[in-house]
């Protein structure tokens, strides 16, 4: 039987991509900030009620890191209290919820891969509000899937790709952080791995045994250096013209480049769990950004 999703926030990145991806599973209701306001829970509240959902997807977000350290209420508001309004919607209407979490949660030292069952200790206001956010869906939703993501980036969108490549045409030296180690997740394998792990939940008859938090990241890792190295590269070999000179790429540590916001040097995210849960195959992060700079290229032929 074909559901009813409501999917909020389907014009930021993960979003957009998440409108195409679920689009087999049923009928999308999309829910922005212009249909309404996010930071008023009783709005929120009213709002979706009315929709009476089966399948709840929160794609909003408040991502600016370092805004976050002097814009809390904010943060939190978006990033706790609204999937704590979201969990007690999914309950009332016996709905699965969806909600994307992050790799800042975590303490972010050592160099061993975080499992979803260890600590979490976030250095920053940003990873305190989303740790909130997933504390308050376990301990409310009956149904529910978090996924922790890293280093989120597409084709569209403000980040990290889009970002070198206008750098890179205007600068003739880059200074990249070489000591923050993670694992590039294009918001297209978020959108797909979240279809095929609703599929499965749909069909399953050991739903409730699959509910959970869940690291979401292609395979393999890299630094901020290493990602900017490959899609410079990528960037060259496509022809695509650069100001950039071909030794301009140069290396610092995170002390040599201070934010508002602590950043984590370990971003390894663990995929035992959900490739064993599911029977996925995660892609590299290698092949991903491939797949991402051909859709960029095609979006931006002249």
């Amino acid at each position: 039987m074909a559901k009813k999703i409501v999917l909020l926030a389907h014009t930021g990145q993960v979003g957009f991509e998440l409108h195409r991806q679920l689009q087999s599973l049923g009928s999308i209701i999309t829910v922005s900030r212009g249909d309404v306001d996010f930071l008023d829970s009783d709005a929120v509240y009213k709002h979706i009620d009315e929709l009476a959902p089966d399948i709840i997807v929160n794609a909003s977000a408040y991502t600016a890191v370092d805004k976050a350290e002097t814009d809390e209420s904010n943060a939190f508001a978006i990033n706790r209290d609204l999937p704590k309004i979201l969990a007690k919607l999914s309950v009332i209407h016996d709905a699965l919820l969806v909600h994307y979490s992050t790799d800042y949660v975590y303490p972010g030292d050592g160099e061993k891969p975080w499992s979803e069952d260890d600590s979490t200790r976030p250095q920053n206001l940003y990873g305190q509000s989303k740790l909130e956010g997933d504390l308050a869906v376990e301990s409310i939703a009956s149904k529910f899937l978090i996924f922790r993501t890293s280093w989120v980036y597409a084709a569209r969108g403000n980040n990290f790709l889009l970002s070198m490549l206008r750098l890179g045409k205007e600068r003739e030296a880059l200074n990249i952080v070489n000591d923050q180690i993670g694992a590039p997740t294009p918001a297209r394998l978020i959108a797909t791995v979240t279809s095929l792990c609703i599929q499965k939940i749909l069909v399953s008859d050991k739903a409730h045994e699959l509910r959970g938090v869940y690291h979401l990241a292609p395979r393999g890792y890299t630094s901020w250096h290493g990602f900017a190295q490959m899609i410079f590269e990528r960037a060259r070999s496509e022809g695509v013209t650069l100001a950039l000179k071909e030794d301009g790429l140069g290396q610092i540590e995170s002390t040599e480049y201070p934010t508002p916001a602590a950043r984590p040097l370990n971003s390894r995210l663990s995929l035992d769990k959900i490739e064993s849960a599911f029977g996925l195959a995660m892609p590299t992060w290698q092949s991903q950004l491939c797949l991402t700079f051909d859709e960029w290229l095609e979006m931006n032929k002249s």
